[in-house]
């Protein structure tokens, strides 16, 4: 059944990239919903992401293996977090921590999902998530500013009741805002060139 706004995303690409913060849980909704729009889900996570949420429960989600490390289908003549960055239509990673912000700030490449942002060429979008003190500390507001100057989109962090119970800016958006960010963004642009579909 279509989803009630009547939008269809059959044959666009979306790679979630999952981060490890207890806001993981939430990006299950959000690939479920993509999935039941009709776009093709591939879920990347880091390692502490498994921690909160298991690969498995991703894998049944969206329909597909998920990649945790960049020795992944190593028998491939093509690396699989190249091939996925060049055939996606959107990058989203949810939720972003601070590290990981920081390392996409200053070009730090040392897991699979650090590795696969710089290969990207279609939009990426960042939902921040994190203690209120780590999102206003100036060095997390100085790499929020960077990736944003490198053309990437951040979509929060709200305000409201965060896992170390306070209260504050830091907290992942809801699922649905999400969802709807990734919606506008697919319609907004073309399908990626994923050239033969046989090769």
């Amino acid at each position: 059944m279509p989803p009630a706004d009547g939008s269809d995303l059959s044959g666009r690409e979306v790679v979630v990239a999952v981060c490890g913060g207890i806001a993981a849980y939430k990006v299950c909704h959000v690939v479920s919903s993509l999935v039941q729009r009709g776009a093709g889900v591939t879920v990347a996570m880091t390692e502490s992401a498994t921690r909160f949420v298991t690969p498995t429960t991703f894998g049944a989600l969206s329909g597909r293996s998920v990649l945790t490390s960049l020795w992944s289908g190593a028998e491939s003549h093509d690396p699989q977090h190249i091939a996925l960055t060049r055939s996606a239509d959107l990058f989203l990673i949810a939720p972003a921590t601070a590290n990981m912000i920081g390392k996409i700030a200053n070009g730090i490449c040392d897991d699979l999902v650090s590795t696969m942002i710089p290969a990207a060429t279609s939009p990426v979008l960042l939902a921040p998530a994190m203690n209120d003190a780590m999102w206003t500390h100036p060095a997390v507001q100085a790499n929020a500013r960077t990736v944003t100057e490198f053309g990437y989109r951040l979509i929060g962090p709200a305000e409201g009741w965060l896992a170390c119970r306070s209260i504050g800016p830091g907290r992942m958006v809801e699922p649905d805002e999400i969802v709807g960010a990734v919606n506008d963004i697919l319609l907004d642009n073309p399908p990626a060139d994923r050239g033969d579909s046989n090769e």
